[in-house]
């Protein structure tokens, strides 16, 4: 696991991006809640790393963010798109310790 961040790099309700062997990956966290989620940073669509900037959402219990380009759907505890499934991301296990952000990448 790689120290990503501390917990309140990360506003609830938004998204960061940390640099972690090499790879952008795109960090949640949905609420206030100690809970974050990790996916690719890089948009598949447009391959451009944009993912942390999109809208976090939830629809019938499922967390996603919108893409800030075209607002496909990528869901945060498996980066599934739910628009093309063959278009989906990379997702990362994640453990919040004393407020620190560790990532599996």
């Amino acid at each position: 696991m790689k120290l990503a961040c501390q917990l309140n790099d990360i506003l609830p309700g938004t998204g960061v991006c940390a640099l972690l062997e090499g790879r952008q990956i795109a960090l949640f966290r949905p609420s206030a809640a100690a809970e974050v989620f990790a996916i690719d940073n890089r948009d598949p669509f447009f391959a451009a790393n944009v993912l942390s900037r999109g809208i976090v959402g939830e629809h019938e219990g499922e967390l996603w963010v919108a893409s800030p380009l075209k607002k496909q759907h990528f869901r945060l505890r498996d980066g599934h798109c739910l628009e093309n499934a063959a278009m989906s991301v990379q997702s990362y296990p994640v453990e919040v310790r004393d407020q620190q952000v560790w990532v599996t990448v």
